[in-house]
């Protein structure tokens, strides 16, 4: 029956066999707020009318001189979670306060209603939205003033961290100027990654990479989640901060990223920033932790490096 459950991932979400999604956690919406929160304003504003996707933009207080631009892309799975989520507001209200860069937050269709490879598709549409502005005409007054185009990073979390590598390889295929890339607990899959997890975490990946691809024929080892099986020499930006957490279990796909990197042909530099005893987007569960703080440090020095 279409009533039945095919999956669940309770208590965050549950998938019926007639493909309605259940999110069980109240989806949290927090306003852009134009009254500056911790120095830094917020505004909302469309990127693609007619797919109705909207993109979130934080600006410090600034004198009006060119600041790094950063390019967010959440994560949730490519299930949970929106641009707009309280975790996410709080995180880039803050890294903006203390890197002085202006950023923006991109929101994209989610599975398994907009199954993959929609979310990259959304993704690029943004960053291409975004680059319109390089030239200081562009729809968007923040981004015309304040946006420097010569110093920009891609950066995301967990499902976001892979939306950030692929649209790191696609910037190098469309020759598009980017400075740095910040992959931070990186939701990379394989055979090989999936064999070395205990029983309960190996059919929790698998899952939710079923759900978010179901058309895949290769599964885990769909290039879009087996990046490393993958080439990737042609990444087109200069510089890598791959962050991991000790007690994650998607820890040693992203310590594999960072090794492939090395011997990939690509000629830029990566480096490995891991903090022990933690899990998994533990700075945004916790933003107030100690290791928390160690960590947005980290992602605000990487952004602010020319």
């Amino acid at each position: 029956m279409d009533s039945e459950i095919a999956f669940d991932y309770s208590p965050r979400f549950r998938i019926f066999k007639n493909g309605h999604i259940q999110r069980l956690v109240p989806e949290t919406f927090v306003p852009p707020s134009l009254n500056p929160e911790n120095g830094v304003v917020s505004k909302d504003t469309v990127y693609s009318p007619e797919k109705n996707l909207s993109l979130r933009i934080y600006l410090p207080n600034t004198t009006g001189e060119k600041i790094p631009l950063l390019i967010y892309f959440h994560g949730g799975g490519f299930i949970m979670e929106t641009a707009f989520s309280s975790i996410y507001h709080t995180f880039l209200t803050s890294t903006v306060s203390a890197a002085g860069c202006i950023a923006v937050s991109v929101d994209y269709r989610r599975a398994p209603e907009h199954p993959i490879p929609i979310a990259y598709e959304d993704s690029w549409d943004a960053i291409k939205w975004i680059f319109t502005h390089i030239s200081g005409s562009g729809s968007e007054d923040w981004l015309n003033k304040h946006a420097d185009f010569s110093n920009v990073v891609f950066a995301g979390d967990s499902a976001g961290s892979n939306i950030v590598h692929h649209m790191g390889i696609r910037a190098g295929k469309e020759k598009l100027t980017v400075s740095g890339m910040i992959l931070c607990h990186p939701y990379f899959l394989s055979k090989a990654l999936i064999e070395e997890m205990e029983m309960g975490a190996m059919r929790y990946m698998e899952g939710l990479w079923e759900i978010a691809s179901p058309n895949s024929e290769n599964g885990v080892e769909d290039p879009w989640i087996n990046v490393v099986g993958s080439d990737i020499s042609g990444l087109g930006c200069g510089r890598v901060l791959v962050m991991v957490a000790g007690n994650d279990v998607l820890a040693k796909g992203g310590w594999d990223y960072a090794a492939k990197l090395e011997i990939s042909g690509w000629e830029g530099k990566v480096e490995v920033m891991e903090i022990e005893d933690e899990d998994h987007v533990f700075h945004l569960r916790n933003p107030n932790s100690d290791n928390a703080r160690r960590l947005l440090q980290s992602f605000v020095e990487f952004v602010k490096r020319d």
